[in-house]
């Protein structure tokens, strides 16, 4: 079956460089004047040709024009298109033919914040900077109604469809290795590039570079989300200190075990491991208790 949308393609225009054309229709313009007086001189058969130097000159002068550096040329003609001039400076083509002119600079596009849903389905801010640029004139000017447009609106549809894919924080619920937009930016940003090089292939143009500029929990589940890792936070550092405490413990008693300080039996172990994990695990400062008995009394 035939494709009934086939993408155009760029292909070299047939121009000139416009510098000797502009000598030659400033030629034939000047021209006229001069002619016309030779013509009242008594050559009467010359004057004929004075209005074809003059639509001559006009016809060449009318064809020239100019493009700057990183600047290209759609030229058209009769709506067929003619092809793509990439070369800077003063130009010529044919003066039938429509030019339509594309920046082929690099361009910064500033998504703002949108409130989508992550992979859990929490709302969150997700805005990000695409750096992108026209790769292919013809695609960008016929395959597209307005390439810019296109370029935002797919920006748009590819932030959200990348935050649904990706949930905003570490949990337990994920699979181990798993990226989330927090803390696998690196990851995210490529995965933000290929899905939106894959959305603007069809209108020509290049992504160069893309990163989330603002992440953050929506603001209705913003306070909410910030005590829950606070939780977390505090679970993992007193995992971390309960750690060391048994490792601290452990050298104690087998320090105290191998130089023979003390001879200690279960019980006063039992009592003396209790008190320096409340000693070592405690978040405030211990208060020391005097015992003037025994450990039985």
């Amino acid at each position: 079956m035939a494709d009934l949308n086939p993408r155009s393609r760029e292909r070299a225009a047939y121009t000139r460089s416009g510098y000797p054309m502009a000598a030659l229709g400033i030629v034939l313009v000047l021209a006229v004047p001069l002619l016309a007086w030779v013509a009242a001189q008594g050559a009467l058969r010359l004057l004929f040709l004075v209005p074809f130097l003059l639509a001559a000159g006009i016809f060449v002068l009318v064809g020239l024009y100019m493009l700057q550096p990183n600047e290209a040329a759609n030229l058209t003609l009769f709506g067929a298109y003619s092809g793509t001039d990439r070369s800077e400076g003063l130009r010529w083509a044919n003066p039938l033919v429509r030019k339509r002119r594309l920046s082929l600079r690099s361009r910064n596009l500033n998504v703002a914040p949108l409130k989508v849903n992550d992979l859990r389905g929490n709302p969150v801010e997700i805005g990000a900077v695409v750096v992108w640029r026209v790769r292919d004139t013809a695609q960008a000017a016929y395959d597209v109604d307005d390439f810019e447009t296109y370029v935002k609106v797919q920006a748009e549809a590819a932030i959200r469809h990348l935050a649904s894919s990706y949930a905003y924080d570490d949990g337990e619920d994920l699979p181990a290795g798993s990226h989330t937009l927090r803390g696998g930016m690196d990851a995210v940003s490529a995965a933000l590039r290929d899905e939106l090089q894959a959305r603007f292939d069809a209108a020509g143009v290049e992504v160069q570079d893309a990163k989330l500029s603002h992440l953050a929990y929506a603001p209705e589940i913003a306070q909410v989300m910030l005590r829950r890792q606070q939780a977390e936070a505090i679970v993992s550092a007193r995992h971390k200190i309960v750690q060391g405490a048994v490792g601290m413990v452990e050298a104690a008693l087998q320090g105290l075990s191998e130089r023979n300080v003390v001879h200690l039996d279960d019980e006063r172990k039992a009592s003396m491991v209790s008190n320096l994990l409340v000693v070592l695990c405690s978040d405030r400062e211990t208060q020391p208790v005097i015992n003037t008995g025994t450990l039985y009394t």
